[in-house]
């Protein structure tokens, strides 16, 4: 009398197990019932489903963070160098990220390279270099375009590493060392250019004013002084004692 029981029992807890879905908060469900999808997404919550007859997949809307293999690029120059991305994307349309691709995270991800060679093919290794973050917000943009038919949102591309020849390292490091001499020398160049403008200037003021030009003198007389014990011959300008000659004669 108990196997009747005990097998309804059993019936109920596979029914139960089979028809009975927890999705989380950042999760939906795409049901398909006899193969056609069943309206729009459900969840988060509990959701119940025909056993057999129903069938759900989970798709998770939280951002995805997409490690771009290192990809071999030949720059517009004709520099080959070693590039690799890191690309952020969210499912926001679940429906199409089922239904419109086979599986998105791999297609985004073939895309992704693809992508960052033809767009790093088109650039100069200079642009590479200083102008990344415009090259990032272009491969944002092409990516986000063609993924939107996919229910998918491009978020963000961020070129990580460049890794150059060992030849266009030495290169580059000898660049910067020659615009840094340049650079040094156009310092030097324009701090004599300011010096001889002010000397210049001073010289126009001195000639202006005889008695300045003496009181330079004497304070220069000053200074050697007190710097060293020696004997020291120092012109004297006539017209420092000129003054004096004047008051001995009349």
């Amino acid at each position: 009398m108990w196997l009747p029981g005990l097998f309804i029992i059993i019936l109920v807890v596979f029914f139960l197990a089979s028809a009975i879905r927890i999705l989380n908060e950042y999760e939906r469900g795409v049901i398909f019932r006899l193969g056609r999808v069943l309206g729009n997404p459900k969840g988060p919550g509990l959701i119940i489903l025909i056993p057999v007859i129903d069938r759900m997949v989970k798709v998770s809307l939280r951002t995805v963070v997409l490690d771009v293999p290192p990809q071999d690029v030949i720059t517009r120059d004709n520099v080959s160098v070693k590039v690799n991305a890191v690309v952020y994307f969210r499912v926001i349309e679940p429906l199409k990220a089922i239904i419109a691709v086979e599986n998105f995270l791999y297609a985004t991800s073939q895309l992704s390279q693809t992508t960052l060679r033809s767009v790093l093919g088109q650039a100069e290794l200079d642009d590479l270099l200083s102008h990344r973050e415009k090259i990032n917000e272009t491969l944002q943009e092409i990516l986000d375009t063609h993924t939107e038919p996919w229910g998918i949102k491009v978020s963000n591309v961020e070129v990580k590493n460049v890794d150059l020849p060992q030849e266009m390292q030495r290169a580059i490091a000898r660049q910067a060392e020659a615009e840094r001499e340049r650079r040094a020398k156009v310092i030097g160049a324009e701090g004599e250019y300011q010096a001889a403008t002010r000397l210049s200037e001073a010289s126009e003021i001195l000639s202006k004013n005889p008695m300045a030009l003496q009181l330079r003198y004497l304070q220069t007389l000053i200074e050697i002084s007190t710097e060293k014990n020696s004997t020291i011959v120092f012109p004297i300008p006539i017209d420092l004692i000129k003054v004096f000659t004047e008051k001995l004669t009349k």
